[in-house]
């Protein structure tokens, strides 16, 4: 993991970006096991207008918040927020220097298994990996896959940790399929 000079005063924030088209109780469960495995403050699902790696959304912008903000329903601890109009892009590279400027946090970036296998495609995924800790979540039929891929070879152990968990069995494209 990254860590930083005197960690213990910084508050643990993880992010979860994505399109979430639509949300499902997948990501509320491993925002939930990254909460309390890594004793985080909050997650942030930081919601992107339209994701470099796919076609079209099937709900639009407003209604994909709205949607998740109904599956996180009261919980303090998950937050929805939309960066992209503040930060000028719509990159995760952008979103993390956004977070890194404050000094009182100490940022966790989570994804999917299936994620990690292209995370060599994103841009300046190896200064990310310098910014943050990675926090990779197993998903049905990724782990092979993911832990052969090239950044989970390229990076230094430390930097990514591979979280083996009851897998939530539904994908954002099972569900547009519906």
């Amino acid at each position: 993991m990254v860590k930083s000079e005197n960690n213990s005063n910084k508050k643990r924030v993880g992010i979860l970006g994505g399109t979430f088209d639509p949300a499902h109780k997948g990501h509320l469960t491993i925002s939930k096991k990254a909460i309390k495995k890594f004793n985080l403050y909050s997650v942030i699902w930081a919601i992107t207008k339209k994701s470099p790696f796919k076609n079209e959304s099937k709900y639009n912008l407003k209604k994909r918040i709205s949607l998740c903000k109904k599956i996180i329903k009261k919980n303090k601890l998950v937050k929805v927020k939309y960066y992209e109009d503040l930060i000028k892009s719509n990159k995760t590279f952008d979103l993390i220097n956004h977070f890194s400027k404050n000094k009182k946090i100490e940022l966790y970036f989570l994804m999917g298994a299936d994620n990690l296998i292209h995370f060599h495609k994103w841009y300046r995924w190896k200064e990310i990996s310098q910014k943050c800790n990675i926090i990779v979540f197993d998903r049905h039929g990724y782990k092979k896959k993911s832990l052969n891929s090239k950044t989970f070879k390229k990076l230094n152990k430390k930097q990514i940790t591979f979280v083996k968990f009851n897998k939530v069995n539904i994908s954002s494209s099972q569900l547009r399929k519906i």
